[in-house]
């Protein structure tokens, strides 16, 4: 196989004969010749992600600029925050038929009520569906109207409809995270029978068993969310949403799977604060009675508003982080087509030729 200095010699051989032919009377550029790649890591270009703290402070910069814009889309937002918070009241009866099946689906799957993981984590889903259910309607609407207004305003695009890819991209991130827990679900029954048929029963394996099922099953969890957000904001770009957006969203994202968790934190964060904030406020006083209803109706709409500036804030989040991805996408691609290819600039006059070559620095060394 040539090395660059066999490869170099065919290059001027050939160029040389062109001369000869009288082929070149002024500049002319050969086309990009490919190069074989080097062993010298060190004069490769490295192309690194945005640091997510500079993601983070042009988003609250931006918030903070487009205010009133945002507030806008908050009001938008509020339907679906405040149905949101206040399908918390409805826990008690909706979710328990939901955490009943979802006890005996893991009893039928040879988990054992020993597991404390299982446990909470039945108790958990059976909240979020019943969330989900009861606010589907202001989700399909009211949220996705918000993010579409907010994704307008920053990619200065007036002209698209951005409702209905975003409508096909939600419906989809829907199937996508049920896949990502019936997979988990699904590993956790292979490897705890399988541990179970060579012996491993005891109380200590149940607790090390859920413990290390939590971790797994958070990753897998928190990953899944990360991709469908990026492929929601990511959706308008494309021609339709759908499944193909999240195939894209997988490939964004790989490489950078710890800026994506580290722009998701605060803004989780502050929701989870504000739901919190809400039990205590509302829920907590209209189960004791201590207040009058006005009183409460005002402080849980303000407390709806607040959640629903924090969706705004997380959709601006993740629309830069989706630019940042992209943007390095690019600069990696140049860099690859810069890094292994070069430009021969020829010159022709009376008294001699001069020849030209733009390229890696290793090349030209050797010429």
């Amino acid at each position: 196989m040539y090395n660059i200095k066999h490869y170099m010699s065919i290059i001027y051989i050939y160029i040389d004969n062109l001369i000869k032919q009288n082929s070149f009377k002024n500049w002319w550029i050969i086309q990009e010749t490919p190069i074989l790649k080097r062993k010298d890591n060190k004069l490769r270009m490295k192309k690194t992600m945005e640091d997510p703290s500079k993601i983070m402070r042009r988003s609250i910069h931006t918030f903070l600029q487009h205010y009133h814009r945002a507030t806008t889309a908050a009001a938008v937002a509020l339907p679906f925050s405040t149905a949101l918070l206040l399908s918390q009241l409805f826990f008690s009866s909706s979710s328990s038929s939901f955490h009943m099946k979802l006890n005996t689906l893991f009893r039928s799957a040879g988990f054992s009520s020993s597991l404390g993981f299982f446990n909470i984590l039945s108790l958990k889903l059976s909240q979020t569906l019943s969330s989900s259910l009861l606010t589907l309607p202001f989700s399909l609407t009211f949220l996705l109207f918000s993010k579409a207004y907010i994704i307008k305003l920053l990619s200065n695009n007036h002209d698209s409809v951005y409702y209905f890819p975003l409508l096909r991209t939600y419906i989809c991130n829907s199937f996508f995270l049920l896949s990502a827990n019936a997979s988990a679900f699904a590993l956790f029954f292979l490897a705890f029978n399988i541990l179970n048929s060579f012996g491993f029963s005891s109380t200590n394996f149940n607790t090390l068993f859920s413990l290390s099922s939590a971790i797994i099953y958070s990753i897998i969890l928190a990953k899944a969310f990360v991709i469908s957000n990026l492929a929601l904001v990511s959706s308008p770009s494309s021609s339709s949403g759908g499944y193909t957006t999240i195939l894209k969203a997988c490939l964004l994202i790989r490489g950078r799977t710890s800026t994506a968790l580290a722009l998701a934190l605060p803004t989780n964060l502050g929701l989870a604060g504000v739901e919190a904030l809400f039990r205590y406020r509302v829920m907590r006083s209209f189960y004791k009675g201590d207040r009058d209803v006005t009183s409460i109706a005002i402080e849980a709409t303000f407390i709806a508003y607040l959640y629903a500036l924090f969706l705004v804030l997380d959709t601006i989040v993740n629309f830069f982080f989706y630019q940042s991805c992209v943007k390095n996408e690019e600069d990696q691609r140049i860099g690859r087509e810069d890094e292994y290819s070069i430009k021969i600039q020829i010159r022709e006059t009376e008294n001699n030729t001069k020849i030209c070559i733009k390229g890696p620095k290793s090349c030209q060394e050797i010429l």
